[in-house]
């Protein structure tokens, strides 16, 4: 598959499982897209009998607390997207659909493997369009405490640098750096699980949160060791998920993003709130497009050509 050509699935592919929070049942179902269409989500199954198409994109989520959600409650939203959005991502798919007839995604192994093995099983093809990137220009930064989060512009590709500093012995303090790619992505990211410790599960329930949670799709930690029999899958698996989130999370420019990232201590709102301090000042980024090689466009500001008159629409 040619890099400077966008992509999308070769035909549509169906994966069915239970949301770790809500734990109720959902299916979806990956589609293929034209281009220039981006990631969206058709909200199905809502009590109003209307359909809501959501567009994946930063500006559209309404929750990061634990996960990430677009859209919102009233008129219909789709939680825990972080690992779809991050598969996408990392194996290079620009335009696909996804339909899902409940509020939040299923959380199958915990990880992006299985999202990656269904894109596998139907493979991509182009698109017959250039593709498009945003390319950071100028660093940003936001800070919450300790906690940070940045972008800082490179010569080509895209960085994560990624470090974790947990009181829990079992975690600890981790960092991994890496340059993204498919080949990387499948190898180092798509199989880490999600992650919680024994000692907040009581809080998350009453607060609604981790009801499908379970050893098949979470990595439990105690105060001394991982709970799960089989253990981990990386020596430094907690951290990998945490690149996994935050591929997921960033996927939510709207294009692929060039430039390089770093957070420590950072999450779900971090990693949202780095991407509008980026498009907080158009000075701060540039859409370039590849035409045979990249070349700057001349796209008079962000989203032109999206396929989306607004950041999400009713059918």
């Amino acid at each position: 598959m040619r890099t400077n050509q966008q992509t999308t699935l070769k035909g549509p592919v169906t994966l069915n499982g239970v949301g770790v929070h809500s734990g109720n049942p959902a299916e979806i179902t990956l589609r293929p897209a034209p281009a220039n269409h981006g990631i969206a989500f058709l909200r199905t199954g809502m009590p109003s009998g209307n359909d809501r198409l959501i567009k994946a994109h930063h500006a559209c989520v309404s929750a990061t607390e634990l996960c990430t959600v677009i859209g919102d409650v009233d008129s219909g939203a789709v939680a825990t997207i972080e690992h779809l959005m991050s598969a996408l991502f990392g194996l290079g798919v620009d335009n696909a659909l996804v339909e899902i007839d409940g509020p939040e995604m299923p959380i199958l192994d915990g990880s992006a493997l299985p999202f990656v093995t269904a894109i596998d099983q139907v493979g991509l093809t182009g698109c017959g369009a250039p593709r498009r990137w945003i390319k950071v220009l100028r660093p940003v930064r936001i800070e919450n405490g300790k906690a940070f989060a940045e972008l800082r512009p490179i010569d080509r590709g895209f960085r994560l640098d990624v470090e974790i500093d947990f009181e829990n012995p079992v975690i600890g303090r981790s960092r991994k750096a890496m340059d993204l790619s498919p080949a990387a992505y499948r190898r180092e990211i798509a199989g880490a699980r999600t992650f919680g410790m024994m000692k907040d599960v009581q809080r998350y329930w009453k607060a609604g949160f981790a009801l499908g949670a379970s050893l098949e799709n979470t990595v439990a930690v105690g105060d001394t060791d991982v709970v799960n029999p089989e253990g981990l899958r990386f020596p430094d698996e907690f951290v990998r998920h945490k690149i996994l989130d935050a591929v997921g999370d960033l996927a939510l420019a709207g294009l692929p993003l060039q430039g390089a990232y770093r957070s420590y201590c950072g999450g779900h709102r971090m990693n949202v709130g780095v991407l509008h301090a980026l498009f907080a000042d158009r000075a701060n980024y540039a859409i370039i497009e590849a035409v045979g090689t990249r070349r700057e466009t001349a796209l008079a500001e962000f989203g032109v050509g999206l396929g989306f008159a607004a950041f999400a629409g009713e059918l």
